[in-house]
C-alpha cells in the first residue's frame, strides 16, 4: 500500500491571457521574435551528442525561417540509450512514488511559469499553432498530464487485496521489465509529456522518439524534466530516422512495451512487428496506441442550425484539422442543411489563415510539404468529382507557407472515400440525409469508416438522442452530446478510441497507467501448517 506524502486531486490549468500590455504577453512576443537556431542533441543517459546527420527544423507557416537543426543519432548511439535505460532502471523502480511523483509537480510548475512562453512559441512556430491552439496544449494540458498521471498513479498504488485473519496479501505495483519505447506525434506537445512520463510515473524507463516537427517544443520540455531532477538515462531524448530508431528498439530483446500516438497504419505496422518476434522479447511487450480518426458530427433535425455551424467550423477547422478528434465527417438533415451551410460559408469567409504570431489568424500552416501536396491533391480531384460539390474554401497556397484553406465539400455517395479515409487537414466532407431516414443514417455512420475514436451529436429530442447513443455505441470512445468532437480535457474526459482508432487506453486516465505495471501479488501466512493432512 502507498505511504508518505498524499497528493490532492489537481484541478485543471488556467489558461494565461498573453494580451497588450501584460508581462505574459511581452514574453510571448520576445520568444516569438528570437531568431537564434537551437541545436537539438540526442540525449543519452544525460550525455548530449550532436551529429553531422542533421534534420533542419522549419516553420511550416514561414519555410524561409529556420527554427532548429536536430542532431539525429546513429545506431549505435540508439542502442546505447537502451543500454542506459537499462542500467538505471532498478535505482528508478526503487524510489518511492512520492519521490517520483515530486519531479513530474516540479516540471509541471516550471513550465507553468519560467517556460511557458517559450514552450509555446515553440509551438507555435514549429507546428503552425496559434495561441488559441497553443496554450491549451503546449501548457495546460502538458502541465495537466504530468499533476493527473502522479495523482492517478497514487490511485493505482493503492489498490491493494482483501487481508484476512490468517494472512496479509498486498500487490506490489511493478514497472514492466525492461525499457518503454514511446513515439509521439507533431501535433500536440502535450502528448510527448504523455508518453514519457505515464510509463516513469510507473516506475518505466522510457527510449523516447519525437517526432521531428515537435522536436523544439518536446525538447524543451525535456530539459524542464532535467531542470526537475529526473535522474539521466530514465527518459532518453532520441529524435531518430524513425524507421531506424523502430528497428532497433524492437530488435532488443528489452523491448517491455510501445506508447505511441500517430497513423493507424504505423501503429499496425508496430504490432506486427512485435508479433512477427514476440518469442524473442524477455516479456511480451504492452501496446498502446491512440491512432487515426474519421469523426462524425450527426445533427438531427430537432438540432439548432447555427449551433451545429459553430460546431463544424471549430470542430473541423481549429488547428487546421490536424487533430485526431477533427470532425471530418458530418451528417445534415435536409431541413437544415440550407441555414447549415450558408452559415459555413458566411464564417469561413471571416477566417484568416495565415502568420500565427498575428492573433488575428485562425489557421496557420499544414505541417509540411507532403501533407500539403496530398491535400491539393484530394482537393483537386474533389472539385471534378461529378458526387461532390464544393460549399467553401478549396484553396491552396504555398508562399510563404504550406497553405490550405479551410474547405467544405457536399458529398452525394455515402460511401465516397471523403467520407471513410483520414485527410488530417482543414477539408470537411458532409452528407445531406433525408430526415426520415435518421435510423438509417444512425447505421450508416456506424459502418462507413473504420475509425472510432470521437464524434458528437446534435439532438434535443431525448428519445432520438438515447436511439443514437445506443446504435453509435462503438462508433467513438469519446462521444460528445451537443459539442463539438474535440476538446477532451484531462481528468474530465479521459481521451481514446477503439477499431482503427487504437487500443482506447484512455490517456490521462489511471487505466492508461495500469498498462504500464507488472502487479505481483504476495500472500504472507501468519501460521503455516505442520500437518499434511487436510482438517488437522
Amino acid at each position: 500500500m502507498i505511504s508518505g506524502p498524499q497528493f490532492p486531486l489537481p484541478a485543471n490549468e488556467a489558461e494565461v491571457q498573453f494580451g497588450e500590455g501584460t508581462e505574459s504577453g511581452a514574453a510571448l512576443r520576445s520568444a516569438l521574435e528570437q531568431r537564434e537556431v537551437v541545436e537539438i542533441p540526442t540525449v543519452i543517459g544525460g550525455k548530449r551528442y550532436f551529429s553531422n546527420e542533421v534534420t533542419e527544423v522549419r516553420a511550416p507557416h514561414d519555410t524561409q525561417r529556420l527554427l532548429a537543426r536536430i542532431h539525429r543519432p546513429s545506431e549505435a548511439q540508439i542502442k546505447e540509450a537502451i543500454s542506459s535505460s537499462k542500467g538505471v532502471a532498478r535505482e528508478w523502480a526503487s524510489l518511492t512514488h512520492a519521490s517520483r511523483a515530486t519531479i513530474l509537480h516540479r516540471a509541471a510548475d516550471i513550465v507553468a511559469t519560467r517556460l511557458r512562453a517559450k514552450i509555446n512559441a515553440a509551438t507555435m512556430l514549429g507546428q503552425s499553432k496559434t495561441l488559441d491552439q497553443a496554450e491549451p496544449d503546449s501548457a495546460c494540458e502538458l502541465i495537466d498530464f504530468l499533476r493527473f498521471n502522479a495523482y492517478n498513479a497514487q490511485r493505482v498504488y493503492a489498490e491493494q487485496p482483501m487481508s484476512v485473519a490468517t494472512a496479509v496479501n498486498r500487490a506490489d505495483w511493478r514497472p514492466l521489465e525492461g525499457f518503454v519505447y514511446a513515439v509521439s506525434p507533431f501535433n500536440f506537445t502535450a502528448i510527448g509529456a504523455n508518453l514519457t512520463t505515464a510509463p516513469a510515473i510507473m516506475g518505466n524507463t522510457v527510449l523516447w522518439k519525437p517526432s521531428e516537427k515537435s522536436a523544439l517544443a518536446n525538447y524543451i520540455f525535456f530539459e524542464a524534466l532535467e531542470e526537475a531532477g529526473l535522474p539521466p538515462g530514465v527518459i532518453n531524448f532520441v529524435p531518430g530516422d524513425a524507421e531506424l530508431t523502430t528497428r532497433v528498439a524492437l530488435s532488443s530483446p528489452d523491448l517491455a512495451g510501445i506508447h505511441f500516438t500517430g497513423s493507424s497504419a504505423v501503429f499496425q505496422s508496430l504490432w506486427k512487428g512485435v508479433a512477427s518476434k514476440v518469442d524473442a522479447f524477455r516479456t511480451i511487450p504492452r501496446l498502446v496506441g491512440e491512432t487515426g480518426g474519421k469523426d462524425f458530427v450527426l445533427a438531427h433535425p430537432s438540432a439548432n442550425a447555427s449551433e451545429v455551424a459553430i460546431a463544424l467550423v471549430r470542430g473541423a477547422f481549429e488547428y487546421q484539422g490536424q487533430k485526431c478528434s477533427a470532425a471530418s465527417r458530418a451528417y445534415i438533415p435536409r431541413s437544415l442543411w440550407p441555414a447549415v451551410s450558408q452559415q459555413l460559408r458566411e464564417r469561413l469567409a471571416e477566417l484568416k489563415v495565415g502568420d500565427v504570431a498575428d492573433s488575428s489568424t485562425f489557421m496557420g500552416a499544414v505541417i509540411s510539404q507532403a501533407s500539403h501536396q496530398k491535400l491539393s491533391r484530394v482537393i483537386a480531384a474533389a472539385k471534378d468529382d461529378s458526387a461532390v460539390k464544393l460549399v467553401s474554401g478549396g484553396k491552396t497556397w504555398t508562399e510563404p507557407g504550406w497553405f490550405v484553406e479551410p474547405t467544405v465539400f457536399e458529398v452525394s455517395d455515402p460511401q465516397h472515400a471523403l467520407l471513410k479515409e483520414e485527410l488530417f487537414g482543414p477539408v470537411l466532407s458532409v452528407f445531406v440525409y433525408e430526415d426520415a431516414q435518421w435510423d438509417q443514417t444512425l447505421e450508416l455512420i456506424d459502418a462507413t469508416s473504420p475509425y472510432a475514436l470521437t464524434g458528437s451529436i446534435f439532438c434535443t429530442d431525448r428519445f432520438a438522442l438515447h436511439q443514437a447513443e445506443g446504435v453509435l455505441v462503438n462508433a467513438a470512445g469519446n462521444l460528445y452530446l451537443n459539442d463539438k468532437p474535440t476538446g477532451a480535457m484531462i481528468g474530465q474526459q479521459p481521451f481514446g478510441g477503439g477499431r482503427a482508432s487504437g487500443t482506447n487506453d484512455k490517456a490521462g486516465s489511471y487505466l492508461n497507467l495500469l498498462r504500464w505495471a507488472s502487479p505481483r501479488v504476495v500472500k504472507e501466512t501468519y501460521l503455516p501448517a505442520r500437518d499434511w493432512k487436510f482438517g488437522a
